[in-house]
């Protein structure tokens, strides 16, 4: 679980809302349900109107990564090509037949596969640098939903004030009516412009740095493999990949 995005979440809202308490205003009064639904409702429907129903799915998917991290076994995975490139290196690419066949995650079992088939170091490499580019295409495609939801968020965040204001104004004989009016006008733009810089955007920059590490990880398995199948030394490959190696 990623601590770090938890705790700052937890230390924006509280920066925000003690802030506000601290100037002598009660909290209560920002809890507003109409403008909640204004903006939030608001800003789903925009996103899905300009979003492809898979895109916006993928971005749902991805979503848990924020807080719950997208842990790479990249130590693990660099000791392991070590000791394929060893096996490679004693007994030929058949070698690690079974170990293909075993592996679970996709790209590196089509990336052994390939090994396997003794296909040209170059048309491997191509394959898997191909693969791997459509997939952050794919990946970022999901996040940008939340960067779009930021966009939207303040407008209509303003579309909710003025929403609020011209129930103000149409029942400005009605002190009560007035005041929840002007109330939904002010918090809506609240909400709009702090969802969108406490949470969319923020969301959408984690999940795009994310990716880049999933990237990363994916070009040090392609390096790896390249590297055996050119039949590079062992010792060479491992002084190579530990550059990957996660602090």
């Amino acid at each position: 679980m990623d601590k770090l995005a938890l705790i700052g979440f937890f230390v924006a809202i509280v920066g925000v809302v003690g802030g506000f308490a601290l100037e002598g205003g009660s909290i209560f009064t920002l809890l507003h349900l109409p403008a909640f639904i204004i903006v939030v409702g608001g800003t789903l429907g925009a996103v899905m109107v300009q979003t492809p129903f898979s895109q916006f799915k993928l971005g749902l998917q991805i979503l848990p990564w924020v807080v719950r991290g997208h842990s790479l076994p990249t130590n693990s995975m660099v000791d392991r090509m070590i000791e394929w490139s060893n096996a490679a290196r004693a007994s030929g690419f058949l070698a690690l037949e079974n170990t293909a066949l075993e592996e679970d995650d996709p790209f590196v079992h089509r990336g052994l596969n390939l090994l396997v088939d003794g296909v040209d170091p170059k048309v491997l490499q191509d394959t898997l640098d191909a693969e791997l580019t459509l997939e952050r295409e794919r990946l970022l495609r999901g996040a940008k939903i939340f960067e779009a939801m930021g966009g939207y968020s303040p407008t209509i965040g303003i579309v909710g004030a003025v929403l609020g204001l011209i129930q103000a104004m149409a029942n400005i004989t009605d002190p009560e009516m007035l005041g929840l009016g002007i109330a939904t006008a002010f918090v809506a733009t609240i909400y709009g412009v702090g969802f969108a810089n406490l949470i969319f955007i923020p969301v959408g920059n984690k999940l795009k740095n994310l990716v880049h590490q999933h990237t990363l990880h994916h070009e040090m398995i392609i390096e790896g493999l390249i590297s055996i199948a050119h039949g590079e030394n062992p010792r060479t490959i491992e002084r190579k990949l530990n550059a990957y190696r996660a602090g």
